[in-house]
């Protein structure tokens, strides 16, 4: 694609993030579906959605398939009497419920610290931070723990990985949660997992004959577990299919891939498999334009990438800036040579 056309592609691009009243009219039917998890029921059902409108603009799709292995959460807590706490699974954690009395241990859950408290058939509790979780968790089954909760070190929950699978139940918790686990108190520690393959679906829309495309926007569609995703990232998801409505009666513009990826949320899978999948392509590339939480507008649009791009976007007249902050589908592509556009918003309040 010849220089001269990156004003009216940046401009496209940035006219496509003013949310009209059909793509809100859009956004409020996918957003019955409820959460886009990779897999789920809701997640196709807003692919088939916007598969549809990309076919009534004109254009063919396609989609590629993959798999890959996922452990879930199915919804995991700790009662205190009549409280019912929740927390996060740590991944590799074994699934069950213990009840028992709760055992502070102090320091950070190094063998010396479970020498100083008796955890045998109890349910441990130990705070985060300067070794490894996995660390933490072998000395609670070497001292006879029956569970493990690892409380946050600072505000908030979170969620972690072990890194090898373990026999007893670990639960990560927010330290308000972790003040109400008093030493000696009977607690029910319940962790509920599953593991498995999980099939994955990115969907490409183009028109005929574009087979190598000049450049590809894209945007994931999937959502994390529990939450609608409205800004992240369904308004990703509509601004390319708006830049596809616009991009339809532009021959040079069309020359594109408009691309919806999935497993985004689980580590950037669905890019990765694109670029893996697809060298040919890939390597023809001109440009990767990434849009991921776009939707609310708590902060000024940062738009950033590599070098060319970026002063590209100067002469047209857009605020750019070298380097590619945060973690999103743009990686890949960057990673395989492309040079790469990401459009964002910053991280609102309510974002997941």
């Amino acid at each position: 694609m010849k220089l001269l056309l990156w004003p009216a592609l940046l401009a496209l691009t940035l006219s496509s993030l003013s949310l009209g009243v059909s793509t809100q009219d859009h956004a409020q039917a996918i957003l019955e579906f409820g959460p886009r998890v990779t897999g789920s029921a809701g997640n196709e059902q807003a692919r088939i959605y916007l598969e549809a409108q990309f076919r009534a603009l004109g254009y063919q799709t396609r989609r590629e398939t993959f798999s890959y292995p996922r452990f879930d959460d199915l919804g995991s807590d700790v009662r205190v009497g009549q409280q019912l706490l929740t927390g996060n699974a740590l991944q590799d954690s074994a699934g069950g419920e213990v009840s028992a009395a709760a055992v502070r241990v102090p320091g950070v859950g190094t063998p010396a610290d479970f020498a100083r408290v008796d955890v045998r058939g109890r349910v441990a509790v130990v705070s985060r931070g300067q070794i490894p979780f996995i660390e933490k968790t072998r000395a609670a089954l070497a001292a006879g723990a029956l569970g493990v909760v690892i409380v946050n070190n600072s505000a908030g929950d979170f969620r972690g990985t072990l890194g090898e699978r373990v026999d007893v139940p670990v639960l990560g918790v927010s330290p308000t949660v972790g003040a109400a686990l008093q030493d000696g108190q009977p607690v029910t520690l319940r962790v509920r997992v599953r593991e498995g393959n999980v099939q994955a679906v990115n969907l490409i829309a183009f028109k005929a004959g574009v087979d190598r495309p000049d450049v590809l926007f894209g945007a994931h569609l999937d959502s994390v577990t529990g939450a609608p995703g409205a800004n992240d990232n369904l308004s990703g998801s509509l601004a390319v299919l708006d830049l596809a409505r616009r991009a339809a009666s532009t021959p040079l513009l069309a020359r594109s891939f408009f691309m919806l990826f999935d497993g985004e949320e689980d580590g950037l899978l669905g890019s990765r498999a694109f670029v893996k999948d697809n060298p040919e392509v890939v390597k023809g590339l001109k440009a990767m334009l990434n849009l991921d939480m776009v939707g609310v507008n708590v902060m000024p649009l940062s738009v950033s990438g590599e070098a060319p791009l970026v002063e590209a976007a100067r002469r047209a007249g857009v605020e750019a800036s070298v380097g590619t902050p945060g973690s999103s589908d743009q990686v890949p592509f960057r990673q395989a040579g492309v040079p790469t556009l990401f459009f964002h918003r910053g991280l609102d309040s309510n974002y997941h």
